[in-house]
Parts: C-alpha cells; structure tokens; sequence
C-alpha cells in the first residue's frame, strides 16, 4: 500500500495504518485477559481461543457469505472453549498455567485439522470504515481503512473501565480476584464469578481471531496469530490491569508489527526480520521490566493465579 516514493512519510504512515489494524486482536484479546485475571484467575490457551476463533469466522463466512455471521460464530467458539477452561480451573489443585497450556495446544491443534479445507477458498471479508476519504492519495486512502471491530474494541474499553469501576458486578469480579474469602464472606459466588469472566474473556479472544481472518490479513492460514494470544498476557501486565490502558498498549505492540514492513516498502531491508521480532522484543521487555524484584506489580490482583 505504501510505495518507495512517500519516503519516510510512508513509513509513519505505514506504522499508523500498523498500529490501527494490527493492534485491534492485541485489543480484544487482552481485554479478554484482563477481564478473566481481574476475577483471579490465567488463561494462557487464548492463543488457541484466537486461532479457533479465526477459523470458525472464516469458515463460516465462506460457507454463508456473511462475515458478520462468521464473528458471531467465532465469539460462540471462544465462549464454548472458554467455559471448558473455566471448568478445569475450577477443579481442586488444577494449576492455571497447566491448563491453559493444554488449551492451548488443544485450541491449536482443533483449529489446524478443521481449518485444512479452508486454507485455500476465499471468504467474504468486513467490510471497512475509510478514515482517509478527505485525503486525495490513495494509498493513504487504503494505509487508513479501518476494521468495525476496532471501534467496538475501543468502545469496550471504556464500557469495560466503568464496569470494573461503578456497577455491583464488576465490584463482584474485583473482589473474587483481589480476596476470594472476603468475597465470599459478602456472599459473592467466587466460583460462578470467576466462570463467567473466563468464559466472557474467550468469547472477546475469539473475536480478535474472527478480525485476522476476515480483516488483517484477511486469509486463513495455520500461522495467522503469530503468538498474539500468548503476548496478550504481557500486555495486559504492561497495562496494569487497566482496559484503556490495553488500548494503548495494543496500539504500541500493532504499530511495532508494522516497523518492518513499512520500512521494506521504502526500500530500506537491512534487518527486516529483526524489525518483525520487535513485538516479541517488546513481550520480553515488559516480562523482565515487571519481574524485578525491585518493583510491585500495581494493579495486579490479590489472588491472580491462586486456587482459592
């Protein structure tokens, strides 16, 4: 979309376009994180959430013609997935982490071998919304097409930061996450709390995947999510637990995507896969930046990862 003759333009403009697109499954999948660790609890399978969640939006959508249809199959996908991680976790000594990473490879694995027939037809992609109509170039015009969903992400973000802040039930999941006794002690179902959030959290994840398969890149291959799932756990520590604060976040980790493509479309391929890696790069600075003994996780909630 951005040729060499913009010059630097094109890479500002290509990083934007980058951070737009690119940050809207970082969105929706660490909003779903944030919400399932705000009720106490891991779930480090929503990479196999988004890759099923991909999936199932395109194979639905190649199979009705509605890509609309294919997003609700993807969120009924993360749901269905997410209520069955909720039910191991709430099992007696059932390890968060164990179970996540069988989710995971189960999530992964379902979604390779049903997705084999899909690979190669082409499904009806959303539809965009043009912020570059005012702009005469028409490769800004493309570099600024934007996917619907990131609008409904942005929008769940602030929804989501209210929620926590001002309604009895995001009290509720406050309080199962910080301090499961006293939650219960004010005769708060722990359990059915924290079950919902899981199950709430994986049906965002799967949307997240339903936009890379219907939007960016808009294809369904076996490597679509890149490890986005498991960086949104990263993320949401980076954001401090905070919903807006994933916004952001996302919007940084979809822009550093997009460095090293927008830098090769100016002509500039001196350390293309390095520039690639800077998501990842990115991950492990924000794990090693708040795994410092020397520093409190703010915002982290009290039990996370306990089975109390």
């Amino acid at each position: 979309m951005i040729n060499e003759s913009m010059g630097w333009w094109g890479v500002l403009i290509g990083v934007l376009s980058g951070a737009l697109r690119g940050g809207t499954p970082f969105l929706l999948v660490s909003l779903g994180e944030c919400l399932t660790e705000k009720s106490g609890k891991i779930n480090l399978g929503l990479e196999g959430v988004l890759l099923m969640g991909a999936m199932s939006a395109y194979a639905i959508a190649y199979k009705t013609g509605s890509p609309w249809l294919g997003v609700l199959a993807a969120a009924v996908t993360g749901a269905i997935l997410g209520t069955i991680h909720a039910f191991l976790v709430s099992r007696p000594k059932v390890n968060d982490i164990a179970a996540g990473i069988a989710m995971l490879i189960f999530g992964s694995g379902f979604a390779f071998y049903l997705g084999k027939p899909f690979i190669q037809p082409s499904a009806p992609q959303l539809p965009p919304v043009s912020l570059g109509g005012w702009i005469s170039n028409p490769q800004v015009q493309a570099a600024l097409k934007i996917s619907p969903l990131l609008f409904a992400g942005v929008a769940l973000a602030f929804l989501m930061r209210w929620y926590f802040r001002s309604t009895s039930w995001g009290m509720h999941v406050r309080a199962a996450g910080d301090s499961p006794a006293a939650a219960r002690a004010m005769g708060i179902s722990v359990g059915r709390t924290r079950f919902f959030s899981i199950t709430i959290g994986s049906a965002l994840a799967g949307v997240g995947g339903a936009h890379l398969s219907l939007f960016y890149p808009g294809a369904w291959t076996e490597a679509i999510s890149s490890g986005q799932g498991l960086m949104a756990v990263a993320l949401v520590i980076f954001a401090r637990w905070n919903p807006v604060h994933c916004l952001y976040a996302s919007l940084v980790f979809g822009g550093a995507q997009a460095i090293g493509p927008s830098l090769q479309a100016i002509g500039i391929s001196t350390g293309y896969y390095l520039w690639n890696a800077s998501p990842y790069f990115l991950t492990l600075l924000v794990m090693v930046f708040t795994c410092s003994p020397r520093r409190t996780l703010t915002g982290a909630p009290g039990a996370l990862g306990s089975n109390a």
